[in-house]
């Protein structure tokens, strides 16, 4: 059975209280229990994994290289600047697929940018909560190959 992990980075564990118009009012865990169910009925198993830290994520990053065979990456704010989360994506040669709640594009300029997405292999932005399955589904084809 294929493995993926649900990645999110700082704040996440702040959705549900966090600018709800912006995230809406489910909690990170009620999307992670909702994600993984899907992901389960899809055949795949699923974990997920929730940090503030950059180093952590980055330590999550190279557990999915010998644990996991694709990742569903909420890098958050990190998305716009950090090079440590890109070069561990590009060192595992795993599929990840960037998934922002929110349509970074519509947003600050600032968020317009995204340094990880040269070597995920796809995004989806905007879809709230649903973002995450939309993203579960691009692994689970993926995979298949």
């Amino acid at each position: 059975m294929k493995k993926i992990l649900i990645l999110n980075g700082p704040n996440m564990d702040m959705v549900g209280i966090r600018e709800p118009g912006v995230y809406g009012h489910d909690t990170l865990k009620t999307i992670e229990t909702e994600t993984i169910a899907y992901a389960e009925s899809l055949g795949l198993a699923c974990d997920a994994f929730q940090s503030n830290s950059e180093g952590a994520l980055v330590d999550k990053i190279h557990q999915a290289f010998t644990d996991y065979d694709g990742i569903v990456l909420n890098a958050a704010a990190y998305t716009h600047y950090s090079y440590a989360i890109r070069d561990a994506i590009a060192a595992i040669h795993k599929p990840v697929v960037e998934v922002h709640m929110s349509n970074v594009h519509a947003r600050d300029e600032f968020r317009h940018k995204s340094v990880i997405a040269p070597v995920c292999v796809g995004g989806v932005f905007g879809f709230g909560k649903l973002g995450y399955r939309m993203a579960v589904d691009a692994l689970a084809e993926l995979l298949k190959e």
